[in-house]
């Protein structure tokens, strides 16, 4: 058993269980501000049913975030205590950032969001939710300047502590919160979370459709939903395109792994179907794109993209880094397909007819889901070896003083834990769902104290 890698998986354990509630957070936040908007001016009482279910569901993935979110700072501080001394100076000003001026401002309003409808003025009521949605917004935009940075280090220089090691600290503080990659990236990452409600709306209003209930609110919200997400999806390809270039400036080793680029080439082609082989030493093309690489990468048919050939030293799992790039693109176009389908449906006035497609809707948000997660994994992934690109490596960064053992009994505790905490909160979710966008009159005379908390 090899401590740096159980550290690896462990922390891939944690931060990819913890993903999956901050995105839908974030987005469901927009969703609420437009949803309680649209009621506060038309007054349509729709909009204040969709309003009341969201909220509801949104306290739910908040409490999930939070809870999963703690186990980050641990784990930097416990597996990965080289790596936090050396990037201290950096990060520690970020992240006390992200805590006073993200997660207080969303924390301090969330308790009127979720329990003050009815007991605050309307105005106010739509203050805290606008407060709670760029709290949840200013948390993505500090830790994706974190790992931008990491990715592309910028504004610090090198020196030397007591110990004689050689520390980053900064000189140009604009330059490390807009570092190279962070303008393209921070886009790219909330877009990717604005899907996650906008599907997560299609699914269960497909099911509503399907079981007979909520009938108005799930013609609504499927109508609505379609719209949504065509316009995210065109802009989510729109923000793809300045992300890779980012990378093919600054990081051309991972785009090559990304890719399976083995040889520099000129003119460089997209492949469509093939593989690497495991040991990322030679590439499989079954079907590909001519030119259409360098195109992409540089806007340039001409332009010659790096391969793994001119990498000296350590490099990247290229399988893995190309395999996790090709599933969040095949989402991408799983989502796009699923989207033009329903508005043709829409289009035709045949959307609730359609079983076969309700069922599908129903499943959509697995989508989604798999694009942010293998998104993160293609960057968290493609940077190797490297934690710092160019600076730190990631055998460098561990800690030394911890042994495989007791990584591996956290592995089990951990993945232990998180099965029975995912299946309470799908019991709850499904709950939610289950009772659906029910008005407060109707709940009155189910559960009074349940009534009172959501008027």
């Amino acid at each position: 058993m090899d401590a740096l890698l159980l550290s690896r998986i462990q922390f891939a354990l944690n931060i990819g269980f913890h993903y999956l509630f901050p995105p839908m957070s974030i987005g469901l936040a927009w969703l609420i501000v437009l949803l309680e908007g649209i009621y506060l001016k038309t007054g349509k009482k729709i909009y204040k049913d969709a309003t009341q279910f969201w909220i509801r569901i949104f306290g739910l993935f908040f409490a999930m975030g939070v809870a999963t979110g703690f186990v980050q700072i641990f784990a930097f501080g416990n597996n990965w205590s080289r790596f936090s001394e050396y990037v201290g100076d950096i990060f520690g000003g970020i992240v006390a950032a992200e805590g006073i001026f993200a997660f207080f401002l969303e924390a301090g309003f969330l308790g009127i969001m979720l329990l003050g409808w009815g007991k605050v003025k309307p105005w106010f009521h739509y203050l805290a939710t606008i407060l709670v949605s760029l709290g949840a917004t200013f948390s993505a935009w500090w830790i994706v300047i974190a790992n931008s940075w990491m990715n592309t280090p910028a504004g610090y220089h090198l020196v030397k502590g007591a110990d004689g090691a050689m520390r980053p600290v900064i000189y140009d503080l604009f330059a490390v919160y807009f570092n190279p990659s962070f303008l393209s990236r921070i886009g790219h990452v909330l877009l990717g979370a604005a899907l996650l409600p906008i599907f997560f709306m299609l699914s269960i209003s497909a099911y509503y459709v399907l079981k007979k209930k909520h009938k108005r609110f799930a013609q609504f919200t499927l109508r609505m939903g379609l719209v949504m997400a065509i316009v995210a999806l065109l802009l989510q390809l729109w923000s793809a395109d300045s992300s890779a270039r980012g990378v093919a400036e600054h990081q051309p080793m991972k785009l090559a792994a990304m890719e399976g680029l083995m040889e520099t080439t000129t003119r460089a082609p997209f492949t469509i179907l093939g593989s690497p082989s495991l040991d990322g030493t030679r590439m499989y093309k079954l079907l590909w794109i001519p030119d259409l690489l360098s195109i992409l990468a540089y806007h340039d048919v001409n332009a010659e993209v790096k391969g793994m050939d001119a990498f000296e030293g350590p490099k990247p799992n290229v399988f893995g880094v190309y395999w996790t790039y090709r599933l969040m693109i095949y989402s991408w176009g799983a989502m796009i397909l699923i989207t033009l389908i329903g508005l043709f449906y829409m289009w035709k006035k045949k959307l609730e007819e359609k079983k076969w497609f309700l069922y599908v809707l129903i499943g959509s948000i697995f989508f989604p889901y798999l694009g942010n997660i293998t998104g993160w994994f293609t960057n968290e992934m493609g940077r190797q070896p490297w934690l710092v690109y160019g600076q730190l490596y990631t055998s460098d960064g561990n800690s030394l003083n911890v042994a495989a053992s007791e990584i591996l009994a956290t592995i089990i505790m951990f993945s232990i834990i998180y099965t029975i905490i995912f299946a309470l909160f799908l019991y709850l979710l499904n709950e939610k769902i289950q009772n659906g966008p029910v008005s407060v009159d109707k709940i009155k005379r189910e559960d009074p104290i349940y009534a009172r908390e959501v008027k």
